[in-house]
């Protein structure tokens, strides 16, 4: 039966058993070539020159390494070698191990500083990113910029390139740091993660290779100390004599900032015998003597209850020249002159002009009220350096031939009590950049002797002051004296609308024109004109910002029409953002990080955007600077808006301030961008300048960033106190140390020559 069945193969029966046998062996043969046939048809035609080892091979040298057994790590190289020659679609099992792979990669990415992105989000979302932020907030490089080619006519094309290629860069920061927003608002719950090694047979590649190399140059740095002749107390913008010796002096050209070509990298020394800074409220009262060794104040203006010296501590009475009597007292007596100004409620945010060591400033404080104080560095000795040291705000700058580094319209008060500076010259070009600075409606306080002495010079510029004031549309709102400190203060008020401008019958001085940005203010030139006042209820300026504190919490109005930093509409981007900050000081900071509060008081945020870090301290005995850098969107007018202050700066430049004045730096997303155009050595080393030893560096970034500025804060023997990373996003927090190095590097642009100083 069964020889009958294989028989009936082509359909008619055989009497023959060999013929069967052919006939079964013919068909095979044809059933097996038709099969060989077919797989070299699906093979791909690469498959057909290697042989299975040469492609094993192959794989292994491309794999990242994994944490895979050796056994699963060749069942998964097998296995990408048959669906590689056989090109079939692969089964569960083969798959799984591809998408282990796929995993593995990402992690690399992330590792090398390409994960900054969340699950889900690729390079489409970046795209989109880059165009929106042509929409958003210019920048104050864009600002000055545009100003000064107002002026000069000569910008020139590279130049807009630069600022395209900023612009870009500040869009994708701004993107990462709203994608990282919500890095760590657990505080410590995230643990440090070990990045996993890759492997690339005997290739390099440009990432490992400009990584090892990055690591090198950090490892590398040999720090060494400034010889200046400023020693303790250099500020490199401040004290660059080879330009200094160049300038004119007229207009204070020589107090001014002038940088030098190249960012010094060299640590500035400490003073002999300096100790940690006494904790605030008691150094508002007095100061370690050591920490700033100057005597001259002490000798000229004791007699005025500015500073006297007291054993070790040189101490502060409180007075001031226009208030021996204490500055309480003159604060309130300009309450009581005009309680229209209502100090902590109407009045917040003031500019105190010419402030000597800032007790005004200093005082205020007892009545909510911040106050941001400035003066020259001249042959008033240290008097900035003592405010600072004393834990009372205050700068280095000067009334000269440019803008003050503020936005326009932003202060609710300015102060000048006899600050020497001559409002009334030069058509009022000094007083009009007050003017610039000062909110629609604010108030300026004059109490210089003009007011109330009648020599013929003080009745003189009386004359004139009056005169420029009154063409200036400010109105006088009263004079009254304070017997008991024998002097008197003039009360004036910007006006809220252009009424006045408009109905003047000489347009001296004249309105600027449309074209000019009273926001620009990054090395703008001073012109003698007056902005209109915005009168369109819509726009910042129009109306007086909330009370206070309310106004800390809440979004202004006038930002419901435009976008925000992050992407959002601002007021939710606005709010977002201060709930970020919340929750990460209150869970993180707080708490997490090991910080002595107590002995904080001077804070900076190097880089600030609607504020919320520094929103987030306020109930804390502490002030925070916030600086808005000139490639980062201008959101310092919201900033000045929530009743906080700021400033503008480059951090390619050493910033005005005196070293060791600051108690915490705080860096979110600034080192990734900066490292673009900077030197990142010489900006750690202006970090090391104004931090006070045992002071606190918290830095925000991606982990490559964390990784070289953890190195460079490391070669400085600093204490690395906390490390945190999440999602290719890191928390590095820091202290300073007392040490400095025994080399010496000689700083030639900041040699004074004899008779110099």
């Amino acid at each position: 039966m069964a020889m009958g069945r294989y028989s009936r193969v082509d359909g008619k029966k055989s009497s023959g058993y060999g013929l069967t046998i052919t006939i079964v062996l013919v068909v095979s043969l044809s059933l097996v070539g038709a099969w060989m046939f077919m797989s070299s048809w699906s093979a791909p035609t690469e498959a057909i020159h290697f042989s299975p080892s040469q492609t094993t091979n192959d794989v292994e040298a491309t794999t990242t390494k994994t944490d895979f057994t050796n056994e699963e790590a060749s069942k998964s190289e097998e296995k990408e070698v048959v669906t590689e020659s056989n090109e079939e679609k692969p089964d569960p099992e083969s798959s799984g191990e591809e998408k282990k792979q796929d995993e593995e990669k990402k992690e690399f990415e992330d590792k090398n500083g390409e994960g900054d992105r969340k699950d889900g989000e690729g390079e489409k979302d970046t795209e989109p990113e880059s165009d929106e932020t042509k929409q958003k907030e210019k920048t104050q490089v864009e600002e000055s910029s545009e100003e000064n080619k107002s002026e000069d006519g000569n910008k020139t094309e590279e130049n807009n390139t630069e600022e395209n290629t900023e612009k870009k860069t500040e869009g994708e920061t701004e993107e990462n740091t709203e994608k990282s927003k919500d890095v760590f608002p657990s505080g410590d719950q995230a643990e440090i993660t070990k990045e996993s090694s890759t492997g690339s047979g005997a290739w390099s590649t440009q990432l490992v290779e400009s990584q090892n190399e990055k690591k090198t140059q950090v490892s590398s740095i040999k720090w060494k100390v400034c010889n200046v002749t400023a020693g303790p107390d250099y500020i490199p913008c401040l004290d660059n004599w080879q330009a200094i010796r160049k300038l004119a002096r007229k207009h204070y050209e020589h107090r001014e900032r002038h940088c030098p070509e190249e960012a010094p990298s060299c640590l500035v020394p400490l003073p002999e015998g300096y100790k940690r800074s006494i904790k605030w409220p008691k150094s508002r009262e007095k100061i370690w003597y050591n920490n700033v060794p100057h005597m001259k104040l002490a000798e000229v203006k004791g007699h005025q209850n500015w500073v006297k010296m007291s054993g070790e501590y040189l101490t502060f009475p409180g007075g001031g020249t226009q208030f021996k009597n204490g500055a309480l007292h003159y604060i309130d007596f300009l309450q009581e002159s005009y309680p229209d100004i209502a100090w902590g409620n109407r009045t917040r945010v003031i500019l105190d002009v010419g402030c000597g060591v800032a007790s005004f400033g200093g005082y205020l404080f007892d009545r909510d009220v911040l106050a941001l104080s400035f003066a020259p560095k001249d042959e008033h000795e240290a008097q900035v350096q003592f405010a600072l040291e004393r834990g009372i705000p205050a700068m280095s700058n000067v009334m000269g031939t440019k803008r003050l580094p503020f936005p326009g319209s932003v202060f609710d008060l300015i102060h000048c009590a006899r600050c020497r500076v001559p409002w009334h010259i030069e058509g009022g070009k000094l007083l009009l950049e007050l003017n610039r600075a000062l909110r629609p409606g604010g108030f300026f306080v004059w109490s210089a002797t003009p007011v109330y002495r009648k020599t013929e010079e003080d009745v003189g510029i009386w004359k004139a002051m009056s005169k420029l004031t009154k063409a200036m549309c400010w109105e006088l709102k009263t004079i009254k004296k304070d017997e008991l400190n024998e002097v008197s203060a003039a009360v004036y008020q910007k006006p809220m609308s252009n009424e006045c401008y408009n109905q003047r019958s000489q347009s001296e001085p004249p309105l600027c024109k449309d074209s000019d940005d009273q926001n620009a203010a990054w090395n703008v030139p001073l012109e003698a004109c007056m902005h209109k006042v915005t009168e369109d209820s819509t726009k910042r300026g129009a109306v007086w910002p909330e009370r206070w504190p309310q106004r800390v919490e809440t979004a202004p109005q006038w930002l419901e029409s435009q976008e925000g930093v992050y992407g959002k509409p601002a007021p939710e981007d606005f709010t977002a953002d201060h709930e970020r900050w919340k929750t990460i000081v209150s869970k993180s900071y707080l708490n997490g990080m090991g910080i002595d509060w107590s002995y904080v008081r001077n804070v900076m945020d190097m880089r600030a955007v609607y504020g919320g870090f520094a929103a987030a301290l306020k109930d804390l005995k502490l002030w925070v600077m916030n600086v808005v850098p000139i490639d980062s969107p201008d959101t310092l007018p919201i900033i000045y808006e929530r009743g906080l202050f700021g400033i503008y700066h480059d951090w390619c430049e050493s910033f005005s301030t005196y070293p060791r004045t600051y108690d915490l730096l705080h860096a979110d997303h600034l080192f990734s961008s900066l490292k673009k155009r900077c030197n990142l050595v010489s900006v750690i080393a202006e970090v090391d300048r104004i931090l006070r030893p045992q002071g606190t560096f918290i830095v925000r970034d991606d982990m490559e960033t964390i990784g070289e500025i953890e190195k460079m804060v490391k070669s400085l023997q600093w204490d690395v106190s906390k490390t945190q990373s999440k999602d290719g996003e890191g928390v590095l927090a820091v202290q300073k140390s007392w040490w400095r190095p025994t080399e010496v590097e000689t700083i030639t642009s900041a040699i004074a020559k004899a008779g110099e100083v």
